[in-house]
């Protein structure tokens, strides 16, 4: 019967990978250098397969190293949200629960809920991580994100997630005051332009590339803007054309730099969904904050 791993092991492993190197990781987690390069030692013979390339800036995953690190942090996460989930039920709020959101999402809802949440569980660490769906999947993946609010288009549906639809946002064409082309109609008379938009492999920019593509439509997409702040930005100080949620227009700040067009032919709504993975349970206090995201979606 081989060896069984051991909890300490693991954690070693997952920690310098995480930092690169082993003196890093000791710096961070407080275990000396040579209790972290035992354990891992350790781990490998257990294994029977080398997990790190040693170099002299550091450490690098081997092939099979890289595949062991996806399961041994997803077990390292799935122990912490099972302590936590105990912990809980027995009245002790503590713990952290991890969230994705998307831009329009941000916002909007989510300062109401978070605000919400921290005045009832005020011990409780949240962390929220702002993008698309397609920036969060491998956080997803590893149990380090409990779930994430965003868009989802389901001609891409991936098994290992559930999606509960929650709420559908109008988007529209948004320019700066002022530019040449705020009284245009339709999107042809906007083809020309210079255009800015999030990643084309974000779901919902993904179904306006496909829009764009049946009307014989090609806008020309020179900037590709990751965050929010960046894209709205760009397009208030300059001529590029992009496109937002309508309430990015009714903001007290940004609506005096921008402009949503009025055109002919609305664009397709988004909808956001309250995405986890599908084997994984959320920890009561996870629970909660994902029912106060349905109540004001």
């Amino acid at each position: 019967m081989p060896a069984a791993i051991k909890l300490h092991q693991l954690r070693a492993f997952v920690d310098v990978t995480l930092q690169g190197s082993i003196r890093a990781a000791s710096r961070v987690s407080g275990i000396s250098q040579p209790a972290l390069s035992k354990a891992i030692q350790e781990l490998e013979e257990v294994l029977g397969a080398r997990l790190f390339i040693r170099q002299q800036q550091g450490v690098v995953l081997t092939d099979i190293g890289h595949n062991f690190y996806k399961h041994a942090s997803l077990v390292l996460e799935e122990l912490r949200v099972a302590q936590e989930d105990v912990q809980q039920r027995l009245g002790l709020a503590g713990g952290r629960v991890n969230i994705g959101v998307g831009s329009s999402v941000a916002r909007t809802v989510m300062p109401r809920v978070v605000t919400q949440f921290h005045r009832e569980y005020p011990n409780v660490q949240l962390r929220i991580v702002e993008g698309q769906l397609v920036s969060m999947l491998p956080e997803l993946r590893q149990g380090l994100l409990d779930f994430t609010i965003n868009t989802y288009d389901e001609s891409h549906f991936d098994t290992e997630l559930t999606y509960e639809r929650l709420m559908d946002k109008e988007y529209r064409v948004v320019v700066r005051r002022g530019h040449p082309c705020a009284k245009a109609r339709s999107l042809s008379e906007l083809q020309q332009c210079d255009w800015t938009m999030p990643t084309p492999k974000g779901s919902y920019y993904r179904l306006l590339r496909d829009l764009f593509g049946d009307m014989g439509i090609a806008p020309s997409v020179m900037v590709t803007c990751e965050t929010f702040m960046a894209c709205t930005s760009l397009v208030a100080n300059s001529d590029f054309v992009t496109v937002l949620s309508d309430d990015v227009v009714s903001d007290p700040i940004l609506g005096n730099q921008l402009v949503a067009l009025d055109l002919d032919q609305p664009l397709p709504k988004a909808s956001f969904f309250l995405i986890q993975r599908r084997d994984t349970a959320l920890t009561p206090m996870g629970a909660y904050l994902a029912q106060l995201f349905r109540r004001n979606c």
